[in-house]
């Protein structure tokens, strides 16, 4: 059972140390008394008590009541009043602060316990609220901003297959069949764009909701990687070289590692897609891969624009673009999904970059063989 840290805000001492003792003999601890308003909110922040018991009648400048106004707002505590002054002037200014309780002296120990309880049951469902209000204003504002930007992503590859098919239906004669393949080929690549601007929504609310799913199954890892890193080659026309590397001599010592080959999946191919749309056209980006006991690293590293200081702690943000990026296309969703995948495989994401030199990303994910495959 956790204990209740109580705060006692008394001036008169005799009070204070008998209001301590009934506190402690019901099985609270008291953290310290404060005997003015002043000395009540810096042993306040220091302490971080569960709940204060003020009095609203105290020497000094601060009376109780500005006290605790001053604790609910900026320290968000639940404050209790002690008083021996109940009357209805002195109540409604109290009233102002939104207290938790009131106990009026003298009080019997189980008046004392009562108020206590309250108050704490009262504090925890107000806090349980505002998480439930605050993560409903997120998910709004995730899901105002996925509507934007699918609207505004979608609306190019759409036009682009709109004036292939248009074009195709209304001149068809006037085309070669080299030609109409050239703009069956564009209206395929649109659609495949739209397909992987939807996937990586999906992606994202999936794990903004919880429901992203962790099925991990042993793979081939240096297969897969090199598959992954065939099909950008592919499919990418800047001429940019793509290598994998790994600690391994020969790739037949590759073991199989349990990994969710989906997220893996978004991770690395994010990560490259990335490295290659922000880098020079003909540059180099690396893929390397250290298998260890336990884990296995990606480095992902390129010599491309770089990412600015002070954007980097905002990188895995959903729709959080960089400032230098300027007019290359983005949605804002890669970096936020590889985050999510990482964490799924309960991994780790490191970043290194510098502008106009180039970033270098390293994934750390946890990794199991079977006894029969343990690393040489």
């Amino acid at each position: 059972m956790t204990t209740t840290n109580i705060l006692i805000v008394e001036d008169e001492s005799i009070i204070a140390l008998d209001i301590k003792r009934s506190l402690m003999s019901l099985g609270y601890h008291v953290v310290a008394i404060a005997d003015t308003g002043e000395a009540a909110l810096d042993l306040a922040a220091q302490t971080h008590p569960d709940l204060v018991l003020m009095d609203i009648r105290l020497r000094g400048e601060m009376d109780g009541i500005t006290a605790a106004h001053y604790l609910r707002e900026h320290l968000n505590l639940p404050v209790v009043f002690l008083t021996a002054h109940a009357d209805e002037a002195t109540l409604n200014q109290a009233k102002l602060t939104q207290p938790f309780g009131y106990v009026v002296k003298p009080f019997e120990a189980h008046d004392l316990s009562t108020a206590v309880e309250i108050a704490l049951s009262r504090h925890q469902a107000e806090c349980s609220i505002q998480l439930a209000l605050q993560k409903e204003r997120e998910l709004h504002n995730l899901k105002t901003q996925f509507v934007s930007i699918v609207s505004h992503e979608f609306r190019n590859p759409l036009n682009s297959i709109q004036f292939c098919l248009d074009l195709l239906n209304r001149q068809e004669h006037y085309f070669t069949a080299e030609k109409k393949q050239v703009y069956i080929e564009r209206a395929q690549g649109a659609v495949e764009r739209m397909k992987q601007l939807l996937e990586d929504v999906l992606v994202v609310g999936e794990a903004e909701s919880g429901d992203l799913q962790f099925n991990p199954m042993p793979i081939d890892l240096f297969w897969f990687c090199r598959e992954i890193l065939e099909d950008l080659q592919q499919t990418t026309a800047t001429g940019h070289t793509l290598t994998l590397s790994t600690n391994q001599a020969h790739a037949s010592e590759y073991p199989f590692y349990s990994f969710d080959t989906k997220l893996l999946r978004h991770i690395l191919s994010n990560l490259l897609s990335n490295a290659i749309k922000y880098s020079p056209q003909g540059s180099e980006v690396s893929l390397e891969v250290i298998c260890q006991p336990g884990q296995v690293v990606f480095c992902i590293k390129d010599s491309g624009i770089g990412i600015p200081e002070a954007d980097q702690e905002k990188l895995f943000t959903p729709f959080f673009r960089a400032g230098n990026v300027n007019a290359i296309p983005g949605t804002g969703l890669g970096l936020c999904i590889v985050k999510k995948c990482v964490d799924a495989h309960g991994g780790a994401i490191a970043v290194e970059s510098q502008v106009g030199v180039g970033t270098t990303f390293t994934i750390t994910l946890p990794a199991h063989t079977p006894p029969s495959q343990e690393l040489r």
